[in-house]
């Protein structure tokens, strides 16, 4: 594997240019818009999403996706909205037999069809006929900390666990280090669904509840995401490792979290309308809030954090009354599943 390329040109997509460019000779960033892409090639800087990182002259930014269908790794770094669209675009375009190892760095789920990004993937594989190899990389992973080559550890997971150990040693360096998983359910559940609590965390920071409460909202929520991981199939030891319980402690209490600050401006008083409205960033937990909650209720899984923060970001639900009721909930054992 000796091209890499990376889709979607937002702060995380940037990131993991700057970093690819540190691994590989041939690095290529796809923008979904060419005056961005423009901006991006003349400055070499992502001023909108990631100011202050200087692009490497190895990368090669591009609108037009014809400039990727060579490459040998697609990082996947778009909204999940947007994932399906974007890679069906790329893969018709496609004529190489040789499969594309496709490796999901978006932590969401389709709302419309509840389908993990890897599902998109063998879906839209299937439908255009070119060979895909699919993988995610997930974990605790702030964009501007990664691409200023701060140290960062994560973990890249696929089902086919050659392919997991060859993006291992693919893709790590000394500022990335990178462990691999054949547990793609667990990885992609735990990333995604981490982003829901910690919109709900940020309203605990909001309303200034304190360090008790964020607590027991860490725990409860990593309780959540563990019976969903398991009963759609997953290890609950992955939502003990980086994918689950580093990437939730990380999002619910780090300040460059986009996710707790949507909470935070829901506990200020703000409409999700206001909120989205307000800035270019994407909060994948708003989007992913609906899904999770609909997978919930398929599989009988009882995710009362989840469902609040559902209530908050789509029915106007007033964050003190979400917060007495998950507090006057029924009294029972501490159980993890």
């Amino acid at each position: 594997m000796k091209s890499i390329a990376i889709l979607g040109a937002g702060s995380f997509g940037t990131a993991l240019a700057v970093h690819a460019a540190t691994v590989a000779d041939d690095v290529r960033l796809w923008a979904r818009r060419p005056p961005l892409a423009d901006a991006l090639a003349t400055a070499r800087e992502n001023a909108t999403y990631l100011p202050g990182v200087e692009l490497s002259p190895t990368i090669r930014v591009t609108a037009d996706l014809d400039d990727l269908v060579d490459c040998d790794i697609a990082l996947m770094a778009v909204p999940s909205h947007g994932y399906r669209e974007a890679l069906r675009a790329l893969l018709d375009r496609r004529r190489d037999p040789e499969p594309l190892a496709v490796v999901s760095a978006t932590k969401g789920i389709e709302v419309e069809s509840l389908a993990r990004m890897s599902r998109v993937a063998r879906e839209e594989s299937e439908a255009s006929g070119a060979a895909v190899r699919s993988a995610v990389l997930t974990g605790p992973s702030f964009a501007a900390e990664l691409g200023r080559g701060l140290p960062t550890v994560l973990v890249v997971a696929a089902h086919d666990e050659s392919l997991a150990t060859l993006l291992r040693e693919r893709l790590a360096s000394p500022a990335l280090r990178l462990y691999s998983s054949s547990d793609v359910v667990g990885a992609e559940l735990a990333g995604a669904t981490k982003n829901v609590i910690a919109i709900a965390a940020g309203v605990v920071a909001g309303l200034d509840l304190g360090q008790n409460t964020l607590a027991a909202l860490i725990t409860r929520g990593l309780h959540e995401i563990t019976r969903l991981v398991v009963a759609s199939g997953g290890d609950e030891r992955t939502v003990a490792g980086l994918a689950g319980l580093g990437d939730l402690v990380l999002t619910c209490t780090g300040g460059l979290s986009r996710n707790r600050k949507t909470g935070i401006e829901l506990a200020a008083g703000k409409t999700l309308d206001e909120i989205t409205g307000g800035t270019q960033m994407v909060a994948e937990g708003i989007r992913t809030s609906l899904a999770i909650s609909r997978l919930a209720a398929d599989l009988g899984v009882a995710m009362p954090i989840t469902e609040q923060v559902v209530a908050l970001l789509y029915e106007g639900k007033d964050p003190r009354r979400a917060l007495e009721q998950l507090m006057t909930r029924e009294l029972k054992p501490e159980t993890i599943l």
